[in-house]
């Protein structure tokens, strides 16, 4: 509200000086071209909405080939966006690393990103170069897999244990067997090393965990190069179809409702560009809830499917997040759990996810000795610009919640104690 005193305007018995007339009318002019430089309804239909127009409305938006980008695009392609004043182009990347290092060059500004990146980015940890970033939206929960070769059907289901003869098999003859995951801070990487440390395998030790991108995981299976891999989808449901693996656990069987990736900024950008930052969050809450509308998934399916994006068949993509889901190897249910992107409090950055995956760099001894687990995640995590955005558009979400929770293996975390979390495992690389 302005709190301006009111003036009174001027009639024609007291006229407008001409240093009056001439200030007035360059305003006028001024903000009429404003408004025509905006070219949005939303933006330039009253005067007061002027200044919440975006500082940087032209806005490159990184992704990877996975379902989970679809808020990004579903964004860009119904005009949500440009509804509020962001000019969207979407670039699809070739791997994380690639992704990591244009958002920090500044050739995107926002981007589709594994939680675990902005984190990594901010520590400089596990090969990336040290530039903070922060995380004001979780953009899905669920919708990930670990899937086996084929030739392993009927040996091993979704208790990783059964692999556990395999590998010390493949070690013994120092041939040890081979798991891919996307990024080695990322969720991919933090998946399959919880499962293997399950089976009581270490990562590191009694098998080869390497790097893949996430659309080169079917073709690398299919020539022998891997025993598995953990990967978002639809390479997991592509690669039953093309009938060379099959799921032994998805991670929402690992973790109901865990977090996945993020729209993630340069603190630097997110900083100097509030407005921008709050209106693109505001087009993803508009894209989120479309997405979860369930009659909405076989458009949704028809618009990532195309090459421009994930390029993959549409109804590969469309039966999981239907919730149905076939494993492969003759396990059929119906997943309670899909992919979603709105409900449950999806989208709020909770500090204890941060902290969560904190606790499994230090468990896996990618950080020497307990690191700030407080520090980081409220560095990286930002629901003080979730809330603003939100409170904005008239948006009621559930807040902060600080409540333990557990994985597959019932052991509870405690987001006021993670580090007693990460020293309590068997199965680690503790350092320091």
């Amino acid at each position: 509200m302005n709190s301006s005193p009111t003036k009174m305007p001027e009639t024609a018995s007291s006229p407008l000086n001409r240093r009056q007339f001439l200030t007035r009318g360059a305003v006028g002019l001024g903000t009429a071209a404003l408004f025509g430089a905006l070219g949005n309804k939303s933006w330039a239909s009253t005067a007061g909405s002027v200044s919440e127009a975006p500082e940087t409305p032209d806005i490159n938006f990184g992704m990877i080939a996975l379902t989970d980008c679809s808020p990004i695009v579903i964004a860009h392609e119904k005009g949500l966006f440009k509804k509020y004043g962001i000019n969207s182009k979407v670039t699809k990347g070739a791997n994380w690393a690639a992704i990591r290092d244009n958002l920090s060059t500044g050739s995107i500004q926002a981007t589709h990103m594994l939680i675990g990146m902005p984190l990594a980015s901010t520590m400089g940890l596990q090969g990336s170069p040290k530039k903070p970033m922060v995380i004001p939206w979780l953009l899905n929960r669920n919708g990930q897999a670990i899937s086996l070769k084929a030739e392993w059907k009927g040996k091993v289901g979704a208790d990783p244990k059964a692999i556990k003869p395999f590998a010390d098999q493949a070690k013994k003859l120092g041939e040890p067997l081979t798991f891919a995951m996307t990024f080695p801070p990322g969720t991919h990487a933090m998946w399959m090393r919880y499962y293997l440390g399950q089976g009581g395998i270490h990562p590191d030790k009694d098998v080869s965990l390497i790097t893949v991108p996430p659309a080169q995981m079917v073709a690398n299976m299919k020539i022998g190069k891997m025993d598995g891999f953990c990967v978002g989808e639809p390479w997991n449901a592509r690669a039953i179809a093309d009938n060379i693996g099959f799921t032994s656990v998805t991670t929402q069987d690992m973790w109901k409702d865990h977090p996945e990736k993020v729209c993630a900024f340069t603190e630097e950008f997110a900083e100097k560009n509030p407005k921008t930052v709050k209106a693109i969050l505001k087009a993803l809450h508009e894209a989120s809830v479309w997405l979860d509308d369930m009659a909405n998934r076989p458009e949704q399916c028809e618009i990532v499917s195309r090459a421009t994006y994930i390029n993959c068949d549409k109804k590969i993509i469309l039966g999981r997040l239907l919730g149905e889901l076939d494993y492969g190897d003759g396990r059929k249910v119906t997943d309670a759990s899909p992919m979603h992107f709105s409900k449950n409090n999806c989208n709020y950055p909770q500090p204890k996810f941060a902290k969560w995956f904190l606790s499994q760099y230090r468990r896996w001894g990618m950080v020497a000795g307990a690191p700030d687990y407080e520090g980081v995640a409220k560095k990286v995590m930002r629901p003080d610009i979730y809330e603003e955005a939100m409170k904005e558009i008239g948006v009621t979400h559930g807040g902060l919640d600080n409540s333990a929770f557990s994985l597959f293996d019932g052991k509870s975390f405690d987001p006021s104690n993670p580090e007693a979390y990460a020293t309590s495992f068997e199965v680690n690389t503790l350092k320091g």
